[in-house]
């Protein structure tokens, strides 16, 4: 004796194939996450992502890369804080959001030529920073990049 599965009838139509009723999302709940991010970010509660300098990792910096913190300290770190854990005026570079996934060497010297429009973080737009080269640039770069591997950031 063979099992069938009992016929379904064959109707035509919308209404022979209904979804089942999805469970309503409550309405308040994305309008208030945007309110708290919006708040928070506003209001300066950006230190949420700041490191605190006392707990940044210090390597034994390459020859180039010492070279790139004599440039940092000198054009980078008024606003990114003197071990890139940032300031009231920008940003800290010891942050995920700067790995080399996200942000690769190419935009760090575009952002020193050009500038760059505010776009992760509520400081306003970084200006360019005249006067540095592009071997400057790869310098202060070898600095953060060593000092972003130091504390785990990639």
């Amino acid at each position: 004796m063979s099992r069938s599965r009992p016929r379904r009838k064959k109707t035509s139509g919308a209404s022979a194939r209904q979804r089942p009723a999805r469970r309503a999302r409550p309405t308040w709940t994305i309008p208030f996450l945007a309110v708290l991010v919006v708040g928070l970010l506003g209001s300066g509660a950006w230190w949420i992502y700041r490191v605190t300098a006392d707990a940044v990792v210090i390597p034994e910096f390459s020859a180039r890369a010492k070279a790139g913190a004599r440039l940092f300290a000198a054009n980078c770190s008024v606003c990114h804080g003197g071990d890139a854990t940032g300031t009231d005026q920008g940003p800290p570079l010891l942050h995920k959001v700067y790995e080399p996934g996200h942000h690769p060497d190419a935009l760090f010297q575009r952002a020193v030529k050009q500038g760059v429009l505010s776009h992760h973080w509520p400081f306003g737009n970084m200006p360019p920073v005249p006067g540095l080269t592009k071997k400057d640039v790869a310098k202060i770069i070898a600095f953060v990049r060593e000092l972003q591997r130091a504390n785990a950031i990639y």
